[in-house]
């Protein structure tokens, strides 16, 4: 089986990059595996930036090639916020339920039908030598009231998808692998550059 390394140290990603990626041959490895300490910081301002910063970073680290994700939630009536802050919403730790709170805080005057938001994620891949590229994908939904399910991690929970007519914590991991924002981004790389992915 092929390895193929993913620049995260987050486990509900790596699940879903083994969901997505196992299918294709291949082994997912992640920063917990091969360099646990190795942080790069996201400092751009946007998505494309920090996937970018931190493929980059850990190839020319490593000296292989690397995917990596930088995705997140955006909310129409809070101007696009999270954002890039969505793993960090709520300040300090990243704490999953905590962001979850602050969302469903800050939108508790917005009525329904004007919830809408919509998971992104862009990919870059990296690799010593080569021109970095990108990907991205998108999934459209609203925020719900109250959490629902029990699947997935981060927003999931609370982020509902009407074409589903259920959460995306709702979903059985290849049900969120076909519709998700990662799994649309993957499958660009995979049509984009399939002699890289073999």
């Amino acid at each position: 089986m092929k390895k193929i390394v993913i620049a995260t140290q987050n486990k509900g990603k790596a699940k879903d990059f083994e969901t997505l990626l196992s299918p294709l041959g291949y082994e997912v490895l992640t920063l917990r595996d091969v360099a646990q300490d190795l942080d790069i910081e996201e400092t751009g301002t946007t998505f494309e930036a920090n996937a970018i910063l931190k493929a980059e970073g850990v190839a020319k680290e490593l000296g292989i090639p690397v995917i990596a994700d930088d995705s997140g939630l955006e909310i129409d009536a809070l101007d696009g916020e999270p954002g890039v802050y969505s793993a960090r919403y709520a300040g300090g730790e990243k704490s999953d339920d905590a962001n979850i709170e602050k969302v469903l805080e800050k939108l508790s005057g917005v009525p329904d039908g004007e919830r809408t938001a919509r998971f992104r994620c862009v990919l870059a891949v990296a690799a010593p030598g080569e021109q970095t590229q990108t990907f991205s994908g998108s999934c459209e939904g609203e925020i719900l009231r109250l959490r629902r399910g029990d699947h997935g991690f981060g927003y999931d929970p609370i982020f509902y998808v009407p074409a589903q007519e259920r959460a995306m914590a709702e979903l059985e991991p290849e049900e969120k692998a076909a519709i998700s924002h990662r799994g649309q981004a993957l499958r660009e790389l995979s049509e984009a550059m399939p002699e890289w992915l073999k």
